[in-house]
């Protein structure tokens, strides 16, 4: 089981490695849900993270709130995700929406393209697709070469133990296509649980380690 960490500061980096954590993702502000970190932070984490053979995904988010980006804000986004490709991070944590509940599909394919070469991850704005869209949206996001959609499954103040049917769904309907990362109140005391309900092999969390 791989069990990615989700971490908003270098501190915690080392103690969360030398407990489990098989991969990071990197974001700023979990209060908000992630934002992208500072160069500092990056730096460090990503160079501390290549000496234990640890991978680091990070996040690419400007601001907290929705998903839905302005121009102004898919610039900053490129500009970040430029920047923390040249750092060495093996991969990027995104996901754009329009006001329909779709994808953004012209930013996504923009940052698509400056991506080659990463992992990427589609974040929690695919919980904010509509439900009716999700399915397609998994077809959209495989075909683009999205390596996995990190999910809780529902919303967010509902406990994942009660997400686990949709999940499953989702697991069936990507059938390999792209990894489907279920996240949100996955912890090492349910982790087997959830693990065992989903046939899963990865699985995302703050507190995933012991």
């Amino acid at each position: 089981m791989l069990k990615e960490v989700c971490v908003e500061n270098f501190t915690m980096i080392p103690d969360v490695i030398a407990r489990g954590a098989g991969r990071i993702e990197l974001c700023d502000n979990l209060a908000v849900g992630g934002t992208t970190v500072s160069h500092g932070v990056a730096k460090k984490t990503i160079e501390y993270c290549q000496s234990k053979n640890i991978k680091v995904m990070a996040m690419i988010r400007p601001r907290g709130g929705n998903f839905i980006y302005s121009i102004e804000e898919i610039e900053m986004m490129k500009h970040d995700l430029i920047h923390l490709k040249r750092l060495g991070t093996d991969g990027v944590v995104l996901g754009c929406l329009n006001n329909t509940g779709w994808i953004d599909e012209m930013a996504m394919v923009t940052l698509l393209e400056l991506a080659k070469g990463l992992e990427v991850t589609f974040h929690m704005g695919f919980d904010h697709i509509k439900p009716e869209y999700q399915f397609n949206a998994i077809d959209w996001l495989a075909k683009h070469r999205v390596h996995r959609i990190l999910t809780h499954g529902g919303p967010m103040d509902s406990p994942i133990e009660h997400n686990l049917p949709r999940l499953k769904e989702y697991i069936d309907y990507a059938a390999g296509r792209i990894v489907i990362l279920p996240g949100g109140g996955i912890t090492y005391k349910n982790l087997p649980f959830v693990a065992k309900a989903l046939n899963i092999n990865e699985a995302h969390g703050t507190k995933i380690v012991g």
